[in-house]
């Protein structure tokens, strides 16, 4: 089992994937600023992990505070907030998951003036988001697989594995995890990812502890084995997905997606319900974080482009909805969970305090 994230006594320990795969070193982070920076940096990435880690940098961020009132730690734990909704603008489980501890926050506030149990009540939340969100992975990694034929060669875009969320199973690795542990025969072809090369540093790296047959390929080659008819499947996750449909996805994958569509290849996206945006009506509306041009321009300090010329270097793009396949096993995940969270939020709006 890949552990990427885990809360301890020391501070928040994750996995530091920028070094993958050649070294496998974890870090333990021991402040909510920390936390936030590592988001920042990439040494965690995805958008289930960064929910995740969010939330428990939050946590760790209310467990060191020294405020001696609640109306203190409170303008302290807004603060925090605050400063982990900058660190990354694309991925809509950031944002989920510090309203979820802010809420939590108001919650417990109501019902105890106790400062050692608001505390415990965060930890505690930011957990729950931790378990909630393998549990939601492998359901999805379950509903999947009945996509997935016996014998198929699926190709993957990024990395949407056990390094993107809380561990274990993740969401397009998930699928591919669920139809192999459903005893079906599975090889999957993995775009290398440029310019981060999520693929094939990320991706290979997973499937190949897991002894999953893996190829992978450069980016430019999709269209081809395609053609060749060597793709039976593309299953990619989502950073932020529109209330339309409409799904933001690391860069590059709306071009596999039209790849997918000319070559009658069924192209889905699987994600939990944290990654829905419902305030939006489409993708037009998903903000696309713009990376350090240097991501193109090197490999590690090798710089391999020509200086003064200009980069333009998008972390992600947009798949229209009209290009992903309809996949009535996970519209029903979906359908599940949203009734679920809709529950949940009536329960917490009329909670008694």
């Amino acid at each position: 089992m890949i552990k990427t994230i885990e809360w301890t006594d020391e501070g928040v320990r994750m996995i530091d994937q920028r070094l993958l795969p050649t070294e496998e070193k974890y870090l333990t982070l021991r402040s909510c600023e920390e936390v936030a920076g590592a988001i920042k940096t990439m040494v965690v990435r995805g958008a289930p992990a960064i929910g995740v880690s969010a939330a428990m940098g939050l946590a760790l961020g209310a467990k060191q505070s020294n405020e001696t009132s609640v109306p203190n730690l409170e303008r302290e734990f807004d603060h925090l907030c605050e400063m982990m909704s900058m660190t990354r603008p694309t991925a809509v489980n950031l944002f989920w998951a510090i309203e979820q501890m802010r809420a939590e926050f108001r919650r417990v506030k109501a019902l105890t003036q106790d400062l050692g149990g608001i505390k415990k009540a965060l930890i505690d939340e930011a957990l729950k988001i931790f378990r909630e969100d393998i549990e939601a992975n492998r359901a999805l990694g379950r509903f999947g697989a009945e996509l997935i034929p016996d014998g198929a060669t699926v190709l993957t875009h990024c990395n949407a594995g056990a390094l993107a969320t809380a561990g274990d199973y993740g969401t397009a690795l998930g699928v591919i995890r669920g139809a192999r542990d459903a005893g079906k025969r599975i090889a999957v072809i993995a775009d290398e990812t440029r310019p981060f090369l999520q693929g094939l540093r990320l991706t290979a790296w997973e499937l190949a502890k897991d002894n999953i047959p893996v190829t992978v390929i450069t980016d430019n080659m999709a269209g081809h084995v395609m053609k060749d008819g060597k793709v039976d499947a593309v299953v990619v996750g989502a950073d932020r997905i529109a209330a339309n449909g409409d799904a933001a996805n690391k860069i590059g994958t709306y071009m596999v997606a039209v790849l997918a569509n000319r070559h009658n290849i069924p192209f889905y996206v699987a994600a939990p319900v944290t990654t829905l945006d419902l305030s939006i009506p489409s993708g037009e509306q998903i903000p696309i974080e713009e990376r350090d041009i240097r991501e193109v321009t090197h490999m590690g300090d090798k710089q391999l482009g020509p200086d003064g010329v200009d980069v333009h270097n998008p972390a992600f793009d947009v798949t229209p909805n009209e290009l992903i396949t309809p996949s009535s096993p996970i519209r029903a995940w979906l359908a599940l969970h949203l009734l679920r969270a809709c529950a949940s939020c009536w329960k917490t709006v009329n909670r008694e305090p």
